[in-house]
């Protein structure tokens, strides 16, 4: 998922780091430090469009080395949530670093994560725009609830229950359709469709142009 804006991320002291209260979150968090930037997948390919696989195997380095370079990888592209299939890995995993609507900052990762069905008093659902990072340069208007709550595991295994408001829930459901194999796109009218595969086709150079230069820019 994309954020709306260019991203401020200050040393925030009301944050929430895997779903806990921390006093500290550093910006970028640590894994990014740690990551390799990887290439993001676009709209139209395969991997986008089919359910992920299961992760079966936990508390081992390769796991933790993706985690690291989704963080990067999120980071580089300005993003609020990324899923592993969006840097072309066929797992149910996403990371994110994500506002909520009171300002709260949300930083973590969930691993095969189950989306639970919206409570009769959230199912209310509210327009607001999203963009995402496999479909570059575009921004519509999607409907989603205001509340979402997210069940999974963390890269050890540990069972995870990360809760979101506004922007964060947004990014919650986001990121869980993708490892169902759903864009954004796929909530939209035939036309609003048409109109964001336009968008992309329009400024996704300049998205991608930017994204090489951060790249490049980047140090350990």
């Amino acid at each position: 998922m994309s954020v709306p804006h260019e991203p401020s991320r200050p040393a925030d002291r009301r944050a929430r780091l895997q779903g806990r209260p921390v006093d500290f979150c550093p910006a970028p968090p640590p894994e990014a430090d740690r990551g390799t930037v990887r290439r993001i997948t676009v709209v139209g390919e395969e991997i986008l469009s089919r359910p992920c696989q299961e992760v079966t195997e936990f508390g081992n380095p390769r796991l933790s080395a993706l985690i690291d370079d989704m963080f990067l990888t999120m980071h580089m592209a300005d993003g609020a949530g990324l899923a592993a299939n969006q840097v072309g890995v066929d797992l149910r995993l996403f990371v994110y670093d994500c506002p909520d609507d009171d300002g709260i900052r949300h930083v973590g990762h969930i691993v095969n994560p189950v989306l639970e069905p919206p409570a009769p008093s959230s199912r209310r659902l509210i327009d607001d725009d999203e963009g995402c990072l496999s479909v570059p340069g575009a921004t519509m208007p999607v409907p989603r609830t205001d509340h979402a709550v997210v069940h999974g595991v963390d890269k050890n295994g540990t069972p995870l229950v990360i809760e979101g408001t506004g922007y964060f829930a947004r990014c919650l459901q986001h990121e869980t359709d993708h490892l169902l194999g759903h864009t954004y796109l796929d909530r939209l009218s035939r036309r609003d469709r048409k109109n964001a595969l336009q968008q992309m086709a329009d400024r996704r150079d300049d998205v991608f142009a930017r994204r090489a230069t951060k790249a490049a820019g980047h140090t350990r």
